[in-house]
């Protein structure tokens, strides 16, 4: 009888453990380190919350000038991007990173709109989905759960290899892309210029910030449930402890204000936080 209550009571430890160890990872204020950061953000795809907020995007297709094109990664598979060349030479790239839905066209017409503000900087709108786009929150959720730490470095990686050894980076990112934009930035090394982050999780190793080659410029939302006040203050804290510059800008709004095919849309302080960026990116880039 002692060996059988020992047994359930080690059984009873171990489902405790088990399921303390599931909400530190879909919990937004938990301290994974590395691109885990990322990892733990894709975990909120199971938060109902997290994706009845996300409607979705009304339909819209982008005609402009770019194109797809594909690019060697550096786990020896191929990745994809829209690219949009400046008209003359140059060595200056912008990598945008989807949010959630992927590469859609709305995250084309903002790389458009990049490309056309910043005349000699090419524009690469990364696919981290491999070629899927989501049209319902549930796909979204699917995908963004589903990509890979490992897979999406060797996409940015292959994009910069692409841009060449002596190109300078700087990236912009929303949600699930404004993570990554971060990562693209450590993934840079000397060549990044600087990092453009919209709502999206920090990364929290001290140690892989201090070797970032930039500052970074973060745009979030006072209302935001998941990269909250104080997922931001803590950010702050690790740049600070890292001896790297961050300029924080918090708005009075929710999670995904800058994204017009969202209800959560401030058109005002979606034009504004644009601004910010644009400016920051012109300057790093000397555009």
């Amino acid at each position: 009888m002692k060996k059988l209550f020992l047994l359930l009571a080690a059984a009873f430890s171990l489902g405790s453990a088990s399921a303390q160890t599931t909400a530190t990872v879909l919990s937004c204020c938990a301290r994974p380190t590395g691109p885990n950061a990322t990892e733990a953000f894709a975990m909120l795809a199971t938060d109902k919350d997290f994706s009845g907020g996300h409607d979705a995007p009304l339909p819209y297709s982008y005609a402009g000038e770019g194109q797809m094109i594909t690019f060697k990664t550096t786990d020896g598979q191929t990745g994809h991007a829209f690219e949009i060349k400046s008209a003359k030479p140059s060595n200056k790239y912008l990598f945008v990173i989807h949010e959630w839905w992927g590469l859609n066209d709305y995250i084309k017409k903002e790389a458009a709109m990049y490309a056309q503000e910043m005349p000699g900087v090419n524009v690469l709108a990364l696919d981290l989905y491999d070629g899927q786009v989501a049209t319902t929150p549930e796909e979204a959720g699917k995908y963004m759960q589903g990509v890979k730490t490992e897979r999406a470095a060797a996409i940015i990686k292959g994009a910069q290899l692409y841009a060449g050894p002596k190109a300078q980076f700087a990236s912009v990112g929303w949600c699930f892309g404004g993570g990554w934009s971060l990562q693209a930035a450590l993934l840079g090394g000397k060549q990044t210029v600087g990092c453009v982050m919209y709502y999206g999780m920090p990364e929290k190793d001290v140690a892989k910030l201090k070797t970032l080659n930039s500052d970074v410029l973060g745009l979030f939302a006072e209302q935001d449930k998941w990269i909250n006040p104080e997922v931001v203050k803590q950010f702050e804290k690790d740049m600070a402890a890292a001896g790297k510059k961050v300029t924080v800008k918090e708005y009075p709004a929710d999670h995904a204000f800058a994204n017009p095919s969202n209800p959560k849309y401030n058109k005002e302080l979606a034009t504004d936080a644009h601004q910010k960026a644009l400016a920051y990116l012109k300057a790093r880039l000397k555009a």
